[in-house]
């Protein structure tokens, strides 16, 4: 590849001269080595003077620090200068690709970002009355619409703030229904190819947990489902497209079986982002499913705070939702707050998640997402992100194994082990060797139906120049790991740093500075 007419481009030296001599300062060209703040500042100094403060009573009842607390003094320079070579060694979706499994780490448009920080919707006072909210409360009902559309359910709750806070409110809208009936239940089902929030979530909402086990083929065991539901089961939590990246083609099946039963059934919806366009959860029998905004509609994860995972119901457990929610009555919108409002039609709801209402930032993220592609965009968005995972399997399913390859296609996220690597190599091998190739690695070990799993998820917004170059560097590493190549064993080697001792940081992690010992000459 050229760069001008001439055909002349610019070439790096030659390093036949052997390893670079190291530098006095550590640092690597513009690869800085960054000390600790501890080790850059002193105690014993401050970057500003500051006047003795007036002598006040002490209000503190007798627990006044009577010792020095120990931090660095650093003067302004100091401080930027040392935050911001720290930044530059963050990776992030603006510096490349993310292959994250477990989580759609999309590229989130500027345009979302620049409606968030809108007047009326960037400082909007939560406490605000609702005569001064009406637009705000109308673009939190616009959201709504879209989702409850998209999902084909009746009823919506915007407050929930993340994704297992989702799960969290479907089974206490769950609980609520069943308690409703005097039908107190104590089991909730999970199949192996869930997300791990989920058991953890109905452990934390007190019922008792019971696996389901995958077929050989990657999806819930139906007839070992229908074996554990009893009276006592209050519902199932089943994660559509599946963390194996499969579609669970038996869901209406599975919804009859629970629902013969009187139990309820939970979708977790963060794989959404798979099926938006194509398929509604509604008309699958689904009960309740939370919504990842952040995975599915393009907001940041978390941005800065809150983040945003809105809970859709059937007509069984709509009655149940939670508050507060937002009413249109005629042109004018309304925020239900208490159980006993707009005519005490929703006496049931089982209280609230939270204070307010929730994320105002990531509303308008999504309604601008949502709005800028409109209903055919956002079925293209899903297509997109299906092609580009079933581009990533079957251009590696040849030098990576891919245990469920011949289950059909995938649908969001690939899915390879480490099976076939040379003995003493690891999945954790290939991940440390695309770091030094300039990748994020992809989720290591999960889902733990598959021996040494590696889940990578493209998205939509990677092109195929950047696929390709990931596949590229995917194929070099893994022929490097079934080859046997000792210098794996090393990797990272051009990273900032090198390979930790990932079992040691964890069990014996250093959380505290201490100053190094001095060195005393011998008597």
């Amino acid at each position: 590849m050229t760069i001008n007419a001439s055909g002349w481009r610019p070439e790096a030296p030659s390093n036949d001269a052997g390893a670079a001599p190291a530098t006095f300062t550590g640092n690597k060209a513009l690869m800085l080595e960054e000390a600790l703040l501890f080790e850059i500042g002193a105690i014993d100094r401050t970057g500003v003077d500051l006047p003795e403060p007036p002598k006040v009573a002490s209000r503190l009842n007798g627990i006044e620090r009577n010792r020095p607390i120990g931090l660095p003094g650093l003067s302004e320079p100091e401080a930027v200068r040392h935050y911001t070579r720290l930044s530059r060694q963050n990776y992030g979706i603006d510096l490349g690709f993310f292959p994250l499994g477990s989580c759609t780490m999309k590229h989130n448009p500027r345009l979302n970002e620049k409606m968030a920080r809108l007047p009326g919707f960037a400082d909007l006072h939560p406490l605000t009355p609702i005569d001064g909210t009406q637009g705000a409360l109308a673009l939190i009902h616009l959201v709504g619409e879209w989702l409850k559309t998209l999902t084909g359910m009746p009823a919506i709750a915007m407050s929930p703030k993340a994704g297992a806070h989702g799960e969290l409110c479907g089974l206490l809208a769950i609980r609520a229904a069943h308690e409703a009936q005097g039908d107190a239940r104590k089991t909730i089902l999970v199949p192996e190819s869930a997300h791990g929030t989920n058991p953890a979530t109905a452990a934390f909402a007190g019922y008792a947990v019971e696996s389901i086990p995958a077929t050989a083929e990657g999806r819930v065991d139906l007839d070992a489902l229908k074996a554990k539901l009893s009276a006592d089961v209050a519902g199932v939590m089943i994660t559509n497209p599946n963390t194996c990246g499969l579609f669970e083609r038996d869901m209406i099946a599975i919804a009859d079986a629970i629902h013969a039963v009187g139990a309820y059934l939970y979708c977790d919806g963060a794989n959404f982002n798979a099926i938006v366009g194509s398929v509604r959860p509604g008309d699958l029998g689904v009960d309740a499913m939370h919504i990842n905004l952040h995975k599915t509609f393009s907001t940041p994860h978390g941005g800065g705070g809150p983040g945003s995972g809105p809970v859709v119901f059937s007509q069984a457990l709509a009655p149940y939702a939670p508050l507060p929610f937002v009413e249109q009555h005629g042109d004018r919108f309304v925020l239900v707050e208490e159980e006993t409002a707009s005519e005490e039609h929703h006496e049931k709801a089982f209280g609230r998640m939270v204070a307010f209402h929730g994320q105002m930032g990531m509303f308008v993220r999504a309604a601008a997402y949502m709005m800028s592609h409109g209903a055919d965009g956002l079925r293209q968005v899903s297509e997109d992100a299906v092609l580009s995972a079933n581009y990533i399997l079957r251009s590696l399913e040849d030098v990576l194994d891919a245990p469920f390859g011949a289950s059909g296609p995938c649908m969001h996220e690939a899915l390879f082990s480490d099976d076939g690597m040379a003995e003493g190599f690891t999945t954790l091998d290939i991940a440390k060797g695309l770091i030094d190739e300039g990748f994020h690695p992809m989720t290591m070990y999960f889902p733990l139906v598959v021996h040494g799993a590696m889940l990578i998820e493209p998205t939509e917004t990677e092109s195929k120049a950047a696929l390709d170059q990931f596949i590229g560097a995917l194929r070099s590493v893994a022929e490097r790991a079934k080859a046997g190549d000792p210098a794996l064993k090393a990797a990272p080697i051009h990273a900032p740093r090198r390979r930790l001792d990932e079992t040691a940081a964890a069990r014996k992690p250093v959380l505290v500075y201490k100053d190094p010992p001095l060195a005393t000459a011998a008597e």
